[in-house]
């Protein structure tokens, strides 16, 4: 197989996003003559946006036409900075102690509660589009609203949700006729396709999708969690343990060098032919669709397999986007959020992107493009059951920094990678988390 770069991953579905964009642009004569801000902006707003890279070309696409939409009806030009994921918190982090950058930021998770005082107050913007996109999920709110500055300091976008992505002939050729549906048809699965040669892959690197995703959901699957509601320190537990001896089982299956995989890499290593499942969104099915049509044919999407406690534990990439103070134009930066995010825009990139973002709020689940083809569907009830990071506590500032420490990430790589008793990896995560918690 040839090797792929980052410039092959945003091939997918450009020619669709080419026509969404067409699409939107052509309808802007219409639109003007009935355009009607619901935040009237400051006179001469400019606007600088700094938001992450997608692995899909189509996404990026659909976002700046809608964003040259919106500069077209409203003469506000808005400059998109868009940056790898691993990159945005600290990027952000610095332009809050600063007091200068981007106006608008497109983050991960709950990172504005680190700095919610270098926030602007969001909620008629929030209460708006929750209500516009037929209601938020119960996740939504708890990645939005402070509940100690009791109002939204940032508005809800989605999840770039994942699934088990897997290669059908593979998994067939190792003895199984579906993608198994539990943790444990799962192992069994991987020692036999690492038997025959096709071994899997999850990252165990500082890979801020990816990492997250799986690492989390196995804790939760096992009944592990970070904290207990009341904030205290629940780590170290049989439930934790239980799971780390399960990751280092399977992790015997994985292909060399995860330990220092980011979120690029897994999509590398099944479109180079090199693995023979993982987890991920559907960016690996898109540029497989347009590029490998040999493994595309071969591609099959599936829900995550469930863990112990017998019920799906989602950890899914939340995306949501936030106004700092010291922006000069703070009414121009929610009405680009509320265009931007408005269910007349965001149909059509959620559909020119394939599903490749899950959106934050109910209504959009019954977009036709969900039901397009079955490897789609998987990614439709990403939010569905969606557990926030610091489960079983709420976010937080805690729980942002302990994600952005990779606590947990760090907790599988030292029981697998570093071969660690499970016992010394949990002592471990347990003293960095009380450092935070206290």
């Amino acid at each position: 197989m040839r090797s792929l770069d980052r410039r092959e991953f945003l091939v997918g579905t450009g020619a669709v996003a080419a026509t969404a964009a067409g699409v939107l642009l052509d309808t802007a004569g219409a639109q003007a003559a009935a355009y009607t801000p619901m935040f009237t902006p400051e006179s001469g707003a400019k606007l600088q946006l700094l938001r992450w890279s997608g692995f899909v070309k189509s996404d990026e696409a659909a976002w700046n036409a809608n964003t040259q939409l919106f500069t077209k009806l409203t003469g506000i030009p808005v400059e998109v900075q868009y940056l790898s994921w691993t990159d945005v918190s600290p990027k952000a982090a610095l332009s809050a102690q600063v007091n200068s950058g981007p106006d608008i930021v497109m983050g991960w998770y709950d990172a504005p509660f680190i700095y919610p005082d270098k926030l602007v107050d969001v909620s008629d913007l929030a209460n708006y589009l929750g209500h516009d996109g037929g209601g938020w999920y119960p996740v939504s709110r708890e990645y939005g609203y402070d509940t100690k500055e009791r109002r939204w300091i940032a508005v809800p976008i989605g999840v770039a949700g994942a699934a088990a992505v897997y290669r059908k002939s593979w998994v067939e050729q190792a003895g199984f006729h579906e993608f198994p549906k539990n943790l444990g048809g799962l192992l069994k699965l991987s020692k036999a396709l690492k038997k025959n040669g096709h071994p899997c892959g999850l990252a165990l690197g500082h890979a801020v999708g990816d990492a997250n995703t799986w690492a989390h959901s196995l804790l939760w699957g096992f009944g592990g969690k970070q904290v207990n509601p009341d904030g205290s320190v629940a780590i170290n537990s049989p439930q934790t343990v239980h799971a780390l001896e399960y990751a280092k089982e399977l992790y015997e299956t994985m292909i060399p060098g995860v330990s220092s995989w980011l979120d690029p890499s897994n999509n590398k290593a099944f479109l180079a032919g090199d693995i023979s499942w993982t987890i991920n969104g559907i960016s690996i099915w898109v540029v497989a669709k347009e590029s490998f049509p040999q493994i595309f044919a071969d591609t099959i999407n599936a829900p995550i397999p469930m863990g112990p406690v017998n019920r799906p534990t989602p950890f899914n990439l939340f995306t949501q986007a936030f106004i700092f103070k010291y922006s000069s134009y703070p009414k121009a930066a929610k009405e680009y959020l509320r265009f931007m995010l408005e269910r007349k825009q965001a149909d059509a990139w959620v559909t020119a992107m394939n599903g490749y973002v899950t959106p934050a709020a109910r209504g959009y689940r019954s977009l036709p493009v969900w039901t397009s083809n079955p490897n789609v569907t998987p990614y439709r009830d990403a939010m569905v059951g969606e557990l926030s990071d610091g489960f079983a506590g709420a976010p937080g500032k805690e729980a942002a920094t302990a994600l952005n420490d990779f606590i947990v990430v760090d907790m599988f790589a030292d029981a697998c990678v570093n071969d660690m008793p499970p016992k010394q990896a949990i002592q471990r995560a347990e003293n960095r988390l009380k450092a935070i918690y206290g």
